[in-house]
């Protein structure tokens, strides 16, 4: 096992010791010492090792900590706000000890000021909740979540991830998963609901803008028909990559004013595969993701892209993000029409349903947008987002 699972694990022993026993007791301190020296030699091979805990996944550095998937503290810590954690050479084992009784009180439910107490006490050990993607490469461990009044952010680092990925750089998944959990707070920062979504500010942000939008309204889709916190999630995030394939396309053929001939059809037609490939080869555990992105363009009639000799039914992620792609691309304006009035929309695609869409999602899916009308929010990159 590696040393960054081995620590992990040292580290729950003594979260667990440390809630049960008594300060200077033997088991407690044993446990202490067992962890610090699971630290110690994580530090020998690592100067500044990096943990970030997105639920039931586990993250090292910028890479899935395979081994430690499903470790039952990764949720546990995230939801107290410890959902990045890092560590330097200068870390002390009295460090760690303060930022295990600090995680312990996050856990019981006491609040900290840890903008304060950092101050106090200068440490080795930094933690803190995930932000989006800075100036750097690395996403910055903050006080606080970095979603607060525009999604500015979470655009920026959508087209960062779209070039990344064009050049054959690989897949972020920890700025996946920051931008999908920053869209889902903006969702549910106030006492409603709101369905923030951006409005296009030049063509050639399309891609970016529309990949956020379907992010938006599949999450909102799967929590109004009753999916797990765990599924929103994920079909956020297949959402997020449906478009994944089109980074590949040139942009003469994806905002072409004109009807597409021949050859650049088959190229835009090729997106779902690609975009499914390059998912898939660079993070498997996306494979909802993956299949998603292959899908979203199949009807239910067995018509779309791509073609199969024999229908088949799609994963029922890949419908809820068919319908919310339908909707968002007919919403938008683009170089060869203007864009569609909503009413207009949700009117088509209930036409649509049993031959183009599922049936029920739909009308589930408009019937939705009708009741949370009030709370849709159309707003570019850097406008504020609506507050009570």
């Amino acid at each position: 096992m590696s040393h960054a699972a081995d620590f992990l694990k040292s580290l729950a022993q003594a979260l667990s010791a440390l809630s049960l026993y008594p300060e200077g007791h033997n088991i407690r301190e044993r446990a202490l010492d067992s962890a610090f020296e699971n630290l110690t030699d994580l530090l020998s091979e690592d100067a500044g090792p990096e943990y970030s805990f997105l639920a039931d996944e586990v993250i090292y550095g910028n890479s899935p900590l395979r081994e430690m998937r499903k470790w039952e503290w990764s949720s546990r810590l995230a939801q107290a706000g410890i959902q990045r954690l890092e560590f330097d050479r200068s870390t002390t084992r009295e460090d760690l000890e303060v930022f295990v009784d600090d995680a312990l009180a996050l856990l019981g439910g006491v609040g900290l000021n840890t903008a304060e107490a950092r101050q106090l006490r200068p440490s080795g050990v930094r933690w803190g909740e995930i932000g989006i993607r800075g100036e750097g490469d690395a996403v910055s461990v903050v006080e606080t979540a970095t979603i607060a009044l525009t999604l500015g952010e979470e655009a920026e680092t959508m087209r960062w991830l779209h070039q990344e990925v064009a050049t054959g750089r690989d897949l972020p998944l920890l700025e996946v998963e920051a931008v999908v959990r920053a869209l889902s707070v903006a969702m549910h920062g106030d006492r409603q609901m709101l369905l923030p979504l951006l409005k296009i500010r030049e063509f050639d942000e399309y891609t970016t803008t529309h990949s956020l939008n379907v992010s938006v309204l599949t999450m909102a889709l799967a929590e109004w028909l009753g999916f797990s916190a765990h599924d929103v999630r994920a079909f956020g995030v297949a959402g997020l990559l449906h478009d994944l394939g089109k980074v590949k396309i040139p942009l003469e053929i994806l905002n072409k004013p004109g009807k597409l001939d021949e050859k650049e059809r088959a190229v835009m037609n090729a997106h779902p595969a690609e975009g499914a490939r390059l998912i898939i080869t660079e993070e498997p555990e996306l494979d909802m993701a993956a299949v998603v992105a292959y899908e979203h363009h199949i009807m239910l009639n067995g018509g779309g892209y791509p073609s199969f000799k024999y229908k088949r039914d799609c994963h029922s992620a890949s419908k809820l993000v068919h319908v919310c792609d339908v909707y968002d691309a007919l919403r938008t304006n683009r170089p060869y029409r203007d864009a569609w009035p909503s009413g207009k929309v949700l009117a088509y695609l209930e036409e649509r349903s049993g031959v183009e869409f599922d049936g029920d999602i739909a009308h589930s899916f408009a019937t939705m947008m009708r009741h949370w009308e009030p709370q849709v929010a159309r707003i570019t990159e850097d406008e504020p987002l609506p507050q009570d």
